[in-house]
């Protein structure tokens, strides 16, 4: 049996079936800022209190792909002086402590970076 190319897809109609498939975009889909945060949010993140509680704010984002959590910890890092709780490179989790106005700036400068150099979709940044 001879089999033709142009019949892949087509029905017995002659009609011709697209199947489409969703896979994850480049996309922030959480950027927050947890401000002023109580002590027991630092020890259930994992974080050290003694360490972080001082410095007044945790920032939070999640992205896909989630290997960009790691470009977007280095962009933290170079931006303004924050510490880095948390990368998890399968999940596309970031979290990171800082003086407000530090974390602040590390997420406008990750946001910006990846929507503007990258093509990212990026969410507005939240805050409590």
């Amino acid at each position: 049996m001879d089999m033709n190319l142009l019949d892949i897809g087509s029905s017995a109609e002659g009609k011709l079936r697209i199947i489409q498939e969703s896979v994850p975009g480049k996309q922030v889909t959480l950027a927050h800022i947890i401000a002023s945060p109580g002590e027991i949010i630092y020890r259930k993140l994992g974080l050290n209190p003694e360490l972080d509680y001082e410095q007044s704010a945790i920032g939070i984002l999640s992205m896909c792909p989630s290997e960009i959590s790691v470009i977007a910890g280095d962009i933290a890092m170079k931006t303004a002086p924050i510490e880095i709780g948390f990368i998890d490179r399968f999940s596309g989790t970031l979290i990171f402590t800082g003086r407000i106005s530090n974390v602040q700036s590390a997420v406008n400068n990750i946001l910006t970076y990846l929507k503007n150099r990258l093509g990212f979709t990026v969410c507005e940044i939240t805050r409590t």
